[in-house]
């Protein structure tokens, strides 16, 4: 069986509430990671929170945000996201699974978050998470991985998907 799972699809097709379901489902193996959140005010997008797996969270982007990184209206915050990912991912030698939501093109402007998911890819321990559809060099390569099962998920297969990936998340996860 692989190692790593990693989901994909369009935006607003549940990457996110998928990957929290099994983030919930995993809590006893004490997952590494961070999950995102759109900030929504009055019923608009406004930007995205990270929040890691120990309630820690940081804003990743914001359309009122001022940065020479910029992704559509949003500015995202590359230095503050790097500090994140240290304190998330600085203290899990023990970790059993990884958690990553999502492998983007926010996050991928960041050198240091490409660096750390190369490590943790190449690690022994089992990895889930999201992908963006269409993307990078690096995030194509990620997708290709002989080691990767990757699940497209959409609207109409929501459902049956999340059982699948609970399923093998949880097969995958037990194992080590």
């Amino acid at each position: 069986m692989k190692r790593i799972l990693l989901i994909t699809g369009s935006p607003g097709s549940g990457k996110t509430t998928l990957i929290s379901a099994v983030a919930e489902d995993l809590a006893r193996f004490h997952p590494s990671g961070f999950l995102t959140a759109e900030i929504r005010v009055a019923g608009v997008r406004k930007g995205f929170e990270l929040k890691n797996l120990d309630g820690k969270r940081t804003v990743l982007a914001h359309s009122s945000m001022e940065s020479r990184y910029r992704v559509g209206r949003y500015g995202v915050d590359i230095a503050g996201f790097e500090h994140f990912l240290e304190e998330t991912f600085s203290g899990d030698a023990g970790a059993k699974v990884f958690i990553i939501d999502e492998i983007g093109k926010m996050e991928c402007l960041s050198a240091y978050f490409r660096e750390q998911v190369s490590v943790i890819l190449e690690g022994p321990v089992p990895v889930i998470a999201t992908i963006a559809l269409k993307g990078d060099a690096f995030i194509e390569s990620v997708k290709k991985r002989d080691d990767a099962t990757l699940f497209q998920l959409t609207p109409g297969n929501r459902d049956i998907l999340r059982q699948k990936v609970l399923h093998s998340a949880l097969e995958m996860v037990s194992r080590t």
